[in-house]
């Protein structure tokens, strides 16, 4: 059996469904768009200032460094210094020339700042000689010269014997001998005895200049060692006299 109604009812469904799928087509919340990130802003590149307050200093000076940065929470000084501030100042004393070198570090990179500072050795000073005791005793030590046949010290022997007391008392360590010397007129035992009276009185008119006795010693050579060999009133004139020797 054939029931006439059955088209009727199919495209009734059919017209159903597509209402139902329009309202819930109509009753969909719509799908947000998604925002593109945001771009950050480039980061600021940092800056280094380094100076001195002088370029030129003497071995073993100081000299002051003073630095600013930006942007740079990290900054260093090399060498010596190390980690500093991102602003400041110290003091260093480079015992050579040395070039200081600032590196501030941030986000944005590194950036330096280097200053120079020229270290001036002292020239060497070349070492002075310092005299022996020899050396200076035959530069201060005067010997005394006698009139013929004499044993008095002349005035020109006074201010011989004043120098060779100063250096006497200015050395204490120095010990001496006077050698009593004649020319060669006279007989060997005279002459003898008489370079002892004139070394005696040598050494007498040393300790009145506060010379001590024990450092004064005497001998006499008379003729016979003769400091000038010519038969002439100049010669023997110059083999009068008390004669030092340094004592060893």
């Amino acid at each position: 059996m054939t029931c006439p109604h059955r088209p009727l009812v199919r495209a009734m469904f059919i017209c159903f469904s597509a209402v139902t799928l329009v309202i819930a087509g109509c009753h969909k919340k719509p799908v947000a768009a998604t925002a593109p990130p945001a771009i950050p802003p480039s980061a600021a590149k940092p800056t280094a200032s380094l100076s001195a307050d002088r370029s030129t200093i003497n071995k073993g000076e100081t000299v002051k460094l003073s630095w600013t940065t930006t942007e740079a929470p990290k900054a260093s000084i090399a060498p010596e210094v190390g980690a500093v501030t991102p602003q400041g100042s110290t003091s260093v004393t480079p015992s050579t020339s040395t070039t200081y070198t600032l590196t501030a570090s941030g986000i944005g990179g590194n950036a330096e700042s280097s200053v120079h500072v020229s270290v001036i050795a002292p020239t060497p000073v070349a070492e002075m000689h310092k005299p022996s005791l020899d050396e200076l005793f035959l530069k201060d030590i005067h010997d005394a010269y006698f009139d013929y046949d004499s044993a008095t010290i002349r005035p020109d022997a006074r201010d011989a014997l004043q120098k060779s007391a100063d250096f006497l008392k200015d050395y204490p360590s120095a010990h001496v001998t006077v050698e009593g010397h004649c020319d060669e007129r006279g007989s060997t035992e005279y002459n003898l005895a008489l370079g002892q009276r004139r070394s005696n009185a040598v050494k007498q008119y040393l300790v009145s200049l506060g010379v001590p006795t024990d450092r004064v010693g005497t001998t006499s050579w008379g003729k016979e060692r003769p400091f000038c060999a010519d038969a002439n009133e100049t010669c023997w004139q110059q083999n009068r006299r008390g004669h030092f020797t340094l004592n060893k």
